[in-house]
């Protein structure tokens, strides 16, 4: 569906999660940012953190295309979708997410053995919490890869990583 702009803000919707049976970890964002819903796929904005962040961990080259990256996540165990699916947002900022509904994070659940989910950035986890912090997978948040996080830290993502594929140091 294509988006709609009303008063500075567009309705749009997310992406379909990338997953298998074979996925250990849920990696959620809040919404895919301008950048990302142009080409229509996860973390498309190339000063986001994200690719180089799972490259590095994984000591690997860092995928290009779409289907590099689909393929980079799967092989290693990841799950990516978004906290939303589908909201009105003001751009890329979080802050501007309204109207929104929450990913059904069930339809990934009941068909990976996923063992930790991590929440990339605050709005992720907030929505994340409001309907699933009783889903009986250990999550946490995580510092956000956005280019605009000053905080962001690879030492957190190593570590809550390491705490599922073991150390990659």
């Amino acid at each position: 569906m294509p988006a709609v702009k009303t008063g500075g803000y567009t309705h749009a919707e997310g992406f379909p999660p990338v997953f298998d049976e074979h996925s250990r970890v849920l990696i959620l964002g809040s919404f895919p940012s301008v950048q990302s819903r142009r080409v229509s796929f996860y973390y498309g904005n190339p000063q986001n953190r994200f690719w180089k962040m799972l490259s590095d961990y994984f000591h690997a080259p860092m995928p290009a295309t779409t289907e590099e990256k689909r393929a980079f996540v799967l092989e290693r165990g990841v799950a990516l979708w978004d906290a939303v699916m589908s909201c009105d947002v003001a751009g890329s900022k979080d802050e501007s997410i309204v109207n929104y509904v929450p990913a059904r994070i069930e339809e990934v659940l009941e068909h990976a053995k996923i063992e930790r989910i991590l929440l990339n950035g605050r709005r992720a986890f907030s929505v994340f919490e409001e309907g699933y912090k009783d889903c009986g997978v250990p999550y946490f948040l995580m510092p956000s890869t956005s280019p605009a996080n000053p905080r962001y830290r690879y030492e957190i993502w190593k570590e809550a990583l390491d705490g599922i594929f073991g150390s990659h140091s």
